[in-house]
């Protein structure tokens, strides 16, 4: 496996901890990731650019440092920090999610600033990685995991790409059409037709 992490990131050295607390350096290759620099080859490998970010022995990806760390913990069968034998799948797709609406979030927080004090830098970053991970999406969305009873991960995407777009961030989803496909399906859930994009408050 290999785990990428940066030396300031206090949520990769989390990783890095249960990989020595586990004893799983002949398992795992640490790699230092350059991040948050603009054409980074990292982008390729995590599309949300975060540490740690780690990629199993079957290709599929781990982002969001307590899923890794619970995956770490658990490979053994014993696991020391973590309960045993959460859906991996469902977790990963979540972390994922939950990695996009944070991004966005950062941008949308930006946008309530003055104008003048708005950082461009921040905007053009999380702009660039939403993007990269809706080309994700756009692909992962026809997994059978995807399509199936809508978890936590599809309720977070649903909500994120709405939020976006309700913010003036764009739709995300044109020119991606098996994630417009899937939002579309979603957007007939009656989960979410009971908590629409806007409220009507009193008072």
């Amino acid at each position: 496996m290999k785990l990428y992490v940066t030396v300031g990131s206090p949520y990769a050295r989390l990783a890095r901890m249960l990989v020595a607390a586990k004893g799983l350096y002949d398992r795992v290759e640490t790699i230092v990731a350059k991040t948050r620099t603009a054409g980074s080859p990292y982008y390729a490998v995590a599309p949300s650019g975060r540490v740690p970010f780690l990629i199993l022995d079957d290709g599929s990806a781990m982002e969001d440092s307590q899923l890794i760390c619970a995956y770490l913990d658990s490979l053994d069968g014993q696991p020391l920090f973590h309960a045993a034998d959460p859906d991996w799948s469902r977790a990963r797709m979540e972390a994922h999610a939950r990695s996009f609406c944070d991004g966005v979030a950062v941008w949308i927080r930006e946008t309530y600033r003055p104008e003048n004090e708005r950082s461009p830098g921040i905007m053009v970053h999380e702009q660039t990685r939403a993007n990269r991970m809706c080309d994700m999406f756009e692909h992962a969305v026809l997994s059978p995991a995807w399509q199936g009873r809508p978890g936590m991960a599809h309720l977070v995407l649903t909500a994120a790409l709405d939020f976006v777009k309700d913010r003036g961030f764009g739709d995300l989803t044109e020119g991606r059409p098996a994630l417009a496909a899937w939002l579309g399906r979603m957007h007939a859930d009656p989960t979410v037709v009971a908590a629409p994009v806007t409220m009507v408050t009193s008072g």
